[in-house]
């Protein structure tokens, strides 16, 4: 494929102002995520909200989310991308607000929702704004900081919600938002300028409603899934047939379409479908692999929530090192050298967490995140650059939604398979250990501490405390519980590298080599052919 986009005759000389802008709407977004997952504690005390409202306030936003993204990008490319992130990003503030201020577990299930139907708009329609404020020859930097940004908020996140919580109440949380939501509106009508497809074509309600109605009806499956550990449910089956076939028609429209929502013939060129799907098998370890590592930072080593965060900070510096220079690395290298070996440091960084124990020192646990944060800025960063690349400018707000889309769930379906694992070998581990130790507990307390480390951690203390059992017995079952908790990590872990390794063999295999001129850091006049 060659990239033969001219430079712009006038560069805009606001540009990287307005990436600022741009960033700063996606960073307030991603941190949201990532500050709730360390708040659900605080949160669940001050509702008296269940477990399973808990997990709905976090899905409720995954659900919208994912299946809005797609929308939104095609929204922002007829009616305008400015418009459209400006409407999302006021969306996002209010339900912020109302989530603040919720009085009950129903009404943050609500808000949550809410919120996530605002914050769908912000990824697609950042990157395609990229697309048209920078010239060519500067994109693959822009999108790197982009990219950068996006991983430093999620390491970032629990650091923030650390402070927040330790100086205010629970709402602050989605409170903090507001004042980032109108800083960045007042940005955007300054600096951003207006920009859409010149011909869009004939709006195809039906691809929209059917794209919606199927990722809505997939992703609740997985969640589903992934949340009660039973695949084979009516309800969990059930969805992802039902998403899978709906989605299904929606392709078969599509490609049979003269106005067509999806351009289909993105997938048929390989410098786009090949960094997307081994940047989903990337995504889909990540978050699902590395969701347990909090539950070994905070239970297993018993630090704080700020503390870990703080702890993690190092994926961040990683990837805000790698990300925004990975341009240049392809410029000089090739994109296919560059995403391998990203590949190569996250699949190492993966195996180095195997190796970790109750007791590994804090310095070893540092170069570890290090690692997986330079590895993933050098995969994450150069991949999004060159699928946004691929795509026609005037359909950049679609294209770029795809790829998010994809990624989505790609992700849940790592969280979901990969809990489902983690939960089963826990299970089996925890009660072969209390029958090898000749533990016996009162009533429902065995479900309990088979359950998960956190629920063996609480029966534990609640069992000793009323008196049934004694303080060695409970501190022998929370020593099972870890040595239990860390076959299932390891385990998680293990697979996670095995994942990202087939994304590196599909890199290595099929990425095509290719020509380009200016995408990646060098002027139109001196750009040469670089092997992608």
């Amino acid at each position: 494929m060659t990239n033969s986009a001219a430079v712009p005759a006038e560069v805009n000389p606001k540009r990287w102002a307005i990436l600022a802008v741009l960033v700063t709407s996606l960073v307030v977004v991603i941190l949201d995520n990532t500050i709730l997952n360390v708040a659900l504690k605080t949160i669940q005390l001050a509702l008296s909200a269940t477990q399973s409202e808990l997990i709905w306030a976090i899905n409720s936003y995954v659900l919208v989310f994912a299946a809005l993204l797609f929308t939104w990008g095609v929204l922002g490319d007829r009616y305008g991308r400015k418009k459209i992130l400006i409407i999302g990003l006021v969306l996002f503030g209010l339900a912020s607000a109302l989530s603040a201020f919720s009085t009950s577990p129903e009404m943050l299930i609500i808000t949550r929702g809410l919120m996530g139907i605002g914050a769908a708009s912000v990824l697609p329609v950042t990157l395609a704004i990229i697309t048209v404020v920078f010239p060519p020859y500067e994109r693959g930097k822009a999108i790197g900081f982009w990219a950068g940004a996006v991983g430093a908020s999620v390491a970032l996140g629990p650091i923030v919600a650390g402070l927040l919580l330790g100086r205010f109440w629970w709402g602050s949380v989605f409170l903090i938002n507001v004042p980032v939501v109108i800083l960045g509106v007042i940005g955007i009508l300054w600096l951003v300028p207006e920009s859409n497809n010149p011909n869009p074509g004939k709006l195809d309600p039906l691809g929209v409603l059917l794209s919606v109605v199927g990722l809505i009806a997939l992703v609740y499956g997985i969640v589903h899934a992934g949340d009660s550990g039973e695949w084979l449910s009516l309800e969990s089956l059930g969805s992802i047939l039902a998403g899978v076939a709906i989605l299904s028609l929606f392709v078969w429209l599509e490609y049979k379409s003269d106005h067509a929502t999806l351009d289909l013939a993105l997938f048929k060129i390989k410098s786009f479908s090949v960094p997307l799907f081994a940047t989903t098998l990337t995504f889909a370890a990540m978050s699902g692999s590395l969701l347990f590592l909090a539950f070994y930072q905070q239970v297993v080593r018993g630090l704080t929530p700020l503390q870990a965060g703080i702890q993690t900070l190092p994926v961040a510096v990683g990837q805000l090192l790698a990300a925004p220079n990975s341009a240049r690395l392809v410029a000089k290298f090739g994109f296919r050298k560059v995403v391998i070996s990203g590949l190569v440091i996250t699949t190492l960084a993966f195996g180095l967490f195997t190796l970790l124990t109750p007791d590994t020192a804090t310095w070893q646990m540092l170069i570890i995140f290090f690692i997986l944060g330079y590895g993933l800025g050098n995969t994450i960063a150069p991949s999004t650059a060159q699928m946004t690349m691929s795509i026609p400018t005037e359909r950049s707000g679609a294209g770029s939604a795809v790829q998010n889309t994809v990624r989505q769930v790609g992700a849940a379906l790592g969280v979901a398979a990969i809990s489902t694992l983690v939960a089963t070998i826990y299970s089996s581990q925890m009660n072969s250990a209390l029958m090898n130790a000749a533990i016996s507990l009162p009533g429902n307390a065995t479900k309990e501490v088979t359950d998960s480390i956190g629920a063996a951690f609480g029966a534990a203390e609640g069992l000793t405390q009323s008196g049934l059992i004694s303080a060695p017995v409970a501190n022998q079952i929370q020593e099972l519980a870890i040595a239990s908790y860390m076959t299932s990590f390891h385990t998680a872990v293990i697979v996670g590298a095995v994942i990202v390794l087939i994304a590196l063999v599909v890199m290595a295999w099929k990425m095509p080599k290719v020509t380009t001129n200016a995408a990646w850091g060098q002027s139109e006049t001196t750009s040469k052919p670089i092997d992608l």
